[in-house]
């Protein structure tokens, strides 16, 4: 009992509104973390899974995935993937978030509608786009030879130099609103008084821009990038909906090549070596969001 009175008394009630959280993350997230690491460790087909005793292969299935050529793949394919959706994405959303700053009418009712495209399920999405892009029915054929830029239907989503390009746009559709709404809210927390300031030294609009606006939103573009990065390198589902990773592997991303490996090929510790190195790209990359986050509150 005194302990117990010594534990309020010390303000450690914090402690037991975290300790329900922090089970949550060492059921749902930590133990699925480690099964993971030991799977890959493992060789674990359909003839093993239901073993009592796992073969233990140690690192061999990171040498041979390394050495396959699907991986290496799948890996320029997620970063081809992540920096083309990032930049049209960013730089979409920051015009949008600066002209939704203004103040004019029906603003506000038009930024609600552009965070459709957020709020709808990305397999929806999917298959929105699929449908869009399909050779035969698609409009996106059908505005391009109305236009007389194509004579023939283009097989957006069956052709290696094609699919790519139609999955980026997707998610460009996609990102747009999240980029967008987080900027605006960066936007807000700038000073009018700031730019009346600028005005009256002198200052242009392109002056204003890169002398106050961007300096000033500098931890707001970092997080959005970041976590942009986050979210388009794990792309599963809007790919696997749209082509599956194909034609011939020229849109296969880690995450779909680690589905593929487990539920399609039944190589189970290939699939999970494959996501555990998606895991350490994504970790290495939220290390440095948490790096930069903490430097910019120990510097206010």
């Amino acid at each position: 009992m005194t302990y117990i009175k010594k534990f309020f008394k010390n303000d450690n009630v914090g402690y037991i509104f975290v300790f329900p959280a922090l089970i949550y993350m060492a059921v749902f997230v930590g133990y699925p973390i480690i099964s993971n690491i030991i799977l890959s460790l493992q060789d674990v087909t359909v003839r093993t899974i239901n073993s009592p005793v796992k073969p233990f292969v140690g690192l061999n299935n990171y040498v041979e995935l390394f050495m396959d050529n699907v991986l290496r793949t799948s890996i320029i394919n997620t970063l081809i993937f992540t920096v083309f959706c990032l930049i049209f994405q960013f730089s979409i959303g920051f015009a949008l978030a600066l002209l939704f700053n203004k103040k004019f009418s029906f603003a506000k009712p038009i930024r609600g509608l552009l965070m459709m495209p957020w709020m709808i399920p990305i397999t929806v999405t999917a298959l929105m786009f699929k449908f869009m892009f399909s050779s035969n029915v698609g409009i996106i054929n059908f505005i391009l030879k109305s236009l007389h830029i194509i004579r023939q239907p283009v097989d957006w989503l069956t052709q290696p130099g094609t699919a790519m390009a139609a999955l980026i746009i997707a998610n460009i559709w996609i990102g747009i609103p999240f980029n967008m709404i987080l900027i605006a809210t960066g936007l807000t927390t700038i000073p009018d008084d700031i730019y009346e300031s600028s005005s009256i030294d002198g200052a242009n609009k392109i002056q204003t821009f890169f002398r106050i606006t961007v300096p000033m939103l500098k931890s707001t573009i970092a997080s959005v990038l970041i976590l942009g990065f986050i979210y388009t390198f794990k792309v599963f589902d809007l790919v696997y909906v749209m082509t599956n990773g194909g034609p011939v592997n020229s849109t296969q991303t880690l995450s779909t090549y680690s589905y593929k490996l487990s539920f399609d090929l039944f190589r189970y510790s290939h699939g999970a070596t494959v996501a555990n190195v998606l895991f350490v790209i994504l970790f290495i990359v939220s290390l440095l969001y948490l790096k930069i986050f903490y430097a910019e509150e120990g510097s206010k």
